[in-house]
């Protein structure tokens, strides 16, 4: 008996999306029993999990083609193809190919062809295509690629030998898809990719993000909510910078790539901004637009930092008004500069991690806190639960309509979420 191929995501939400847009390839492709993973390479420990799973899968499903793509495919296809358990490394090029996927739906031999590995260089790819899908995770909220890659070569970070250099989706392609998902019934768009913030680096006349999310908003008119994912607030253009304080449908919360919050460390981890740099921009932004919220991404226990260099990236979070906090105990990357600097101890790492994240649940409660008895327009992720403008989790005691925007006021809080009813 034939069955439609099983994917497993790790990583991202580039990835999840890129996932998506596998399995209408492989739909058309006709791939059957086989098994694709979508590897993340951001850390050794997404790496070791992905290992664990392929082992997983090949348990569950001893008889399909085992198909590996994803970051770590890319960045150590070796890795993966020393697997027994694995039939093909694939890279992340490829794996956006629809030949690829049309030649081994015709059968198994294509695999024989390439000895177990299909991974091209990816410095060498140029563009990035924008692949049409109809949205993923819930029937409201959609994400659309509009940048793949990276220029930057942070000390740490694996990812631009993963994802290549910064290639943007031309703004007519992001546009029109973002139509086709509003008529779709989809009442918010999340723009997407690497390093969102060097769009339009690499297209004619170099036109910045902010170009982009203003031509969206006057030209996808019936657009309810628009949202950016991670940016570099940095490389923010003044275009982007009055979108967020002007544009209401552009949704007042910002992910931005922090890392630290030590002159020294992110001096080391060759980051474009100091400490100053990011407290001013919250602040900025902050006065311009009251509502917003911010989630940061930072790193406990980088090489060489002492604990008065650490103490600052906990003040950061404070003094920036970060909430929601993605929290990365330093794990070094093969290939990186950081891998060759001076180690923390393992238990340092974790338990600055620790403290880290202390800090943010701490910040979430003031946060949600000072949420009850507002009103918020409340975007339904599934009969009882929904996300404001500002992404924080909205629990409902009665069914909502899902993918419609509710508005409601604020009745309590746990520690982790809002409540209505």
């Amino acid at each position: 008996m034939t069955k439609p191929p099983v994917f497993a995501t790790f990583g991202c939400r580039l990835n999840t999306y890129e996932t998506e847009a596998m399995k209408e390839l492989t739909a058309a492709s006709g791939l059957e029993n086989a098994v694709v993973v979508n590897t993340c390479a951001v850390t050794a420990e997404a790496v070791r999990q992905s290992r664990q799973s392929i082992r997983k899968l090949r348990r569950e499903n001893p008889d399909a083609q085992i198909i590996v793509t994803g970051c770590a495919a890319q960045t150590e296809p070796e890795t993966y193809a020393a697997m027994d358990e694995v039939d093909l490394v694939m890279g992340n090029t490829e794996k956006m190919d629809a030949e690829t996927w049309n030649k081994l739906g015709k059968g198994p031999d294509f695999i024989g062809q390439t000895e177990g590995v299909l991974v091209d260089d990816i410095m060498s790819v140029e563009q990035t295509a924008g692949h049409l899908i109809d949205g993923f995770g819930t029937r409201s909220r959609a994400y659309v690629q509009v940048q793949n890659g990276c220029d930057h070569r942070c000390t740490f970070c694996i990812i631009p030998y993963g994802r290549g250099n910064s290639r943007s989706v031309p703004a007519g392609v992001v546009v029109d898809q973002i139509k086709r998902l509003v008529a779709k019934g989809y009442n918010e768009v999340v723009l997407t990719g690497v390093d969102i913030t060097s769009w339009g680096d690499d297209l004619p006349g170099t036109p910045p993000l902010g170009d982009l999310v203003q031509r969206i908003l006057k030209l996808v008119p019936d657009l309810p909510r628009l949202r950016i994912s991670s940016i570099d607030s940095v490389e923010a253009d003044p275009a982007l910078v009055d979108a967020i304080a002007s544009e209401k449908r552009l949704m007042p919360h910002l992910h931005l790539s922090l890392q630290a919050g030590d002159n020294m460390i992110l001096k080391r981890m060759k980051r474009r901004h100091l400490r100053d740099d990011a407290i001013a921009f919250c602040e900025d932004m902050r006065k311009a637009r009251p509502d917003i919220v911010y989630g940061a991404d930072i790193i406990a226990g980088f090489p060489t930092e002492t604990e008065e260099m650490f103490a600052n990236s906990l003040k950061l979070v404070e003094e920036c008004g970060l909430t929601w906090l993605h929290v990365f105990p330093f794990s070094p990357r093969e290939g990186t500069p950081a891998a060759r600097m001076p180690l923390l101890d393992r238990s340092v790492i974790k338990e600055r991690a620790k403290r880290l994240r202390e800090v943010g649940a701490k910040q979430v409660e003031t946060h949600l806190e000072a949420q009850v008895g507002k009103a918020h327009s409340i975007l339904m992720e599934n009969p009882r639960m929904g996300r404001t403008e500002g992404f924080t989790e909205v629990q409902f005691e009665t069914d909502q309509p899902v993918g419609q925007i509710v508005p409601a006021v604020i009745s309590g809080r746990t520690l982790t979420n809002l409540r209505v009813g």
